[in-house]
Parts: C-alpha cells; structure tokens; sequence
C-alpha cells in the first residue's frame, strides 16, 4: 500500500506527509536535501546518470513520482503504473526516499517540500531550450526562494523518443499521419498558432449545467423486485455545458464573457461563480419557471460505470421577458466581441429570436448544437445559417439531415452547404474527426487517444479550443490537429473534474510530435 512504507523499496516509500516528517529531522542535523521530479516511466542510461549527478549536490535525494492521472505525454503513457515507476525508482542505491505526488500544477510539489536543491535533468534542459518557455512559463516561479537550481550536465536519453519509436502506442495509420503533419507544422509554429489566441474578445453564450457524479457500490439484487441495489458512497459537482467551456476558453484567451440562464429559485450561483476561471466574466438571467440546470448521474465507483441519470430541467422555451432582457444585452455588448460561441444544448435557453439576433451582430460566430435524451431529433443545426464554424459528432450530423447510412464526407459536405456555413468539423468517436470547408478542402484526422477515462465534457473541450482558432484564420488541418489533441487529454478527465490547460496541451503536442 502507498499510504505506508513499502518493503519492496527498502521503506524508500513514503507518503508525503511521512516525507515531510522525514525532512524536518534531516534538516535539523544538517543535511542537504536534493530533490528531483518526473514521471520515471523508463529508467534509461539518461536517468540514471542524472540522479548519480543530483546525489553529488547534497547528502539527501529524493524523488518525486508524478501519480498516473498527471501524466501528460501523449497516448499510452505512462507505459507502467505508478506502484511500477515508485518501486523501480526506489531500487535504485542513488535514491534515498521515493514519494507519489499531485501535478495537477506542475511541480507544485517543489512548494511543499522546499528542497535545498532542485535538480533538472537533460530531458527538462533540452524542453526549456525546445519550447522556449512555451510551456512551462508557470513552473518557473516555483523554483524562487531559497531552493538552489542545478542542471545536470551529460547526454539525454528522452523516454517519449523511446516510447514513439519502439513502443506500438499508435497505429501505422497513425504513426504515418503525425510524421506527415510534423513535417508541415513544428511544434513551434503551432505554439505560437494559439498564442494568437490569447487576446481574442471572446463572448459565450449557452445552457450552463451543473454535473453531478453520485458514487455507489452494488449490494446484490433485491429480494423482492427485479432490481440491482447499490448503496451510496459519496458525491462530486462539477462546472458543465457551458460553464465547463468557459473554462476551457479561459486556458487560452485573456477576456471572456460567458451569458446563461439559471433558476430563481436555488440557483446554485455561489457554486457556479466559485468554479469559473478569474478571468471569465459572467452575466447571468434567471427563469422563475425552472431550476438552475442539474443532470445528476449515479456511478459504481468501483468500475467507474455509470448506471442511471436523473436530470433537472425545464426544457420549454425561456418565456418572452427573459427572451427581451437577453436580446437587449446581447445587441449592447456584441459588437465588442471578436468572436461568440454558441453553446446549444437544446434546454429552452436559445430560441429563435436569440438565434436571429446573434446571426445579425455577432463579427464570427461558432455554434454546437447538441443532442441528448432531452432533446434528441428536435436541437438540430439547421436552424442556424451562416455560421462561420460548426462542431457536431456524427449522430448530430447525421440527425440534422436524416442520412443514417450515407457516407460521412457526403453527408458533412450536405450539411455544410445546406446552412452555409465555412468550416464544419465532425467527432467521430475512436475515427477521430474529419473536417470540411467551403473552400471543398477535406481533412481526416486520426484519434490520439488510448486511455478513455469519461468522454463526459470532451466535446465541449474540442469546440472551445477549436472555435477561436478559425476565429484567428488557422487552417483546417491544423485546427483538427489540435481539436484531437485536445480531446485526448479531455477523455482523461473525470467529467469536468478540471479542464484541459494550455500547458497540458502543449506538451502533449510536443511529445506526439517527436
């Protein structure tokens, strides 16, 4: 078990707080603690030269192990799990004391245990110099105070070439598609690509929703009716629909404004405004005639199976003064806007009035409209008209033109044509996405997942990073590209547990790339 030391490391594994306790007697007699950090899923020549060079630096070393659902370098990685990586880290005679960490913030770690010194390896020397600061501008100012920086110098093995090169983590298909694409856009040009980003004006309206994960462990069947009991266990909310989105946005744009509707009554706002970005501005209205949106789903938490859900809404059409109060403010603060994003959920917040008025002010407008149990044949597409970018997955395509069968590109182009719109992208699950344009330019792009956690929330997260990059004039391919990227480090989030950073998707680009 972590929460103990393992016998399997010589009692090298601690839990943080055991480290911590550790450190303080060190520290008290003396010692130098050296710290060093990774995701050590290959333990090559490189790594062991740079722990032999981080040793010298102190009389203390230890190693901080990124846990497996931080790992952000592309599809099948970590190659081995976390239990793996601690136990052969701590085999190592070098290394005094091996901890499992957090890294969500990257390096936050560092902040906890305030080592004497940090040492960096070749791979993280050779990144700084790659990506130029692209990355990892944020990590840097947690290496301030009193911590001494330490490069270690020698040759660099990287464990993403490694794996790239030897390990089958993709198809031929996909292999062959990612060194054609790299050889068309570098890591530079597209980190630079969504730095462009960052000053869009961007304006969000949509039907926010508030998920709600409810764990429960199954009890067996009910003595008395054919029925699987499950007792519950605990519960997590999570910022949805449009919220969630507005999350997203905030990762790569400065200003953004987000317009929703919420109940009256227990509109949860509290909640709502303590999960949105700082930087996401928000004007909400209110309907006396229904609940601030609720979709509550019920999982067994041991398989992570989800096994019924129980939604709140009011899925009529807001009535006409909540529709007149939205209208006034949209025609007010429109024309500011360098982009709108349309967030269609079908849930009788964006009526056709709405519509008609963003259609007529906004510059460039991005519309997803979506289908679900509430509202399936009825939210389609075609209501919109000239829409500049669409994001739809392949029973929303297919639905808003009654082709079941069709070929995809077909059906896509028809849909394109039919609401003339410039740029259509369409989800296809483990297909990856193909996109059109008006310009008759058709664009495949492959999946980059393997590991699906929850696809709750990944569609979401494609349209917000998509959206402002056709905003910005980027080409299709491109957009797909970073649309798929992405959505694989979105299916490895718990709903929208957190949303998809700029950083986390930079360096997942970099490694795929490599």
């Amino acid at each position: 078990m972590l929460g103990q030391e393992s016998n399997n490391g010589n009692g090298k594994v601690l839990l943080l707080d055991d480290l911590m306790s550790k450190l303080d007697n060190l520290r008290r007699s003396g010692k130098v603690v050296v710290q060093t950090h990774g995701v050590f899923d290959l333990i090559h020549p490189g790594i062991i030269k740079h722990l032999n060079e981080a040793k010298t630096q102190g009389d203390v070393l230890i190693v901080t192990v990124i846990k497996d659902k931080d790992v952000r370098r592309g599809s099948g990685r970590p190659v081995f799990p976390e239990e793996l990586r601690l136990e052969n880290v701590a085999a190592l005679h070098q290394v005094d004391y091996v901890c499992l960490v957090d890294d969500e913030i990257p390096f936050q770690c560092l902040q906890t245990i305030k080592p004497d010194v940090f040492a960096k390896g070749q791979t993280y020397k050779e990144r700084d110099k790659t990506i130029h600061r692209k990355i990892f501008e944020e990590e840097r100012d947690l290496f301030f105070g009193k911590t001494k920086l330490y490069e270690t110098t020698g040759f660099s093995f990287s464990s993403s070439k490694i794996i790239n090169n030897f390990l089958d983590i993709y198809p031929p298909e996909t292999k062959k598609f990612l060194e054609s694409f790299s050889q068309q856009y570098d890591f530079y040009y597209i980190a630079d690509a969504l730095e462009t980003l960052k000053n869009l004006k961007v304006l969000l309206i949509g039907d926010g929703i508030i998920d709600e994960y409810h764990y429960c462990e199954s009890m067996g069947k009910s003595a008395k009716a054919h029925l699987i009991v499950s007792k519950y266990l605990n519960q997590e909310s999570f910022p949805g629909g449009a919220f969630a989105i507005a999350n997203h946005l905030a990762g790569i744009c400065d200003n953004i404004h987000l317009i929703s509707l919420l109940g009256a009554e227990d509109s949860r706002e509290d909640f709502i405004r303590d999960t949105l970005k700082s930087n996401v501005s928000a004007k909400f209205f209110y309907r006396k005639d229904g609940p601030t949106i609720i979709k509550k789903r019920y999982l067994n938490q041991y398989l992570n199976q989800k096994l019924f859900e129980i939604n709140y809404l009011n899925d009529r059409f807001i009535n006409g003064d909540n529709e007149a109060q939205i209208i006034d403010y949209l025609i007010q603060i429109m024309g500011d806007c360098d982009l709108v994003l349309v967030s269609d959920f079908g849930h009788g917040f964006i009526t056709n009035r709405i519509i008609g008025v963003i259609e007529t002010y906004a510059k460039v407008y991005a519309v997803n409209a979506q289908t679900n149990s509430a509202n399936a044949g009825y939210n389609l597409i075609t209501k919109y008209d000239k829409p500049n970018f669409v994001c739809l997955d392949e029973p929303e395509l297919r639905l808003s033109c009654q082709e079941k069968f069709a070929e995809i590109e077909l059906v896509a182009k028809n849909v394109l044509k039919d609401i003339e719109a410039q740029h259509l992208i369409v989800t296809l699950g483990k297909h990856g996405s193909l996109g059109v344009n008006n310009q008759n330019e058709i664009c495949r792009t492959p999946i980059f997942s393997s590991r699906v956690v929850d696809t709750v929330g990944a569609g979401d997260a494609f349209f917000a990073f998509t959206a402002p990059c056709f905003a910005r004039e980027m080409p299709l391919d491109l957009v797909s590209f970073i649309g798929n990227a992405v959505g694989a480090l979105a299916v490895q989030i718990i709903c929208n547990k957190k949303p998809v950073e700029k950083p986390d998707l930079l360096e997942f680009i970099h490694t795929i790339l490599r």
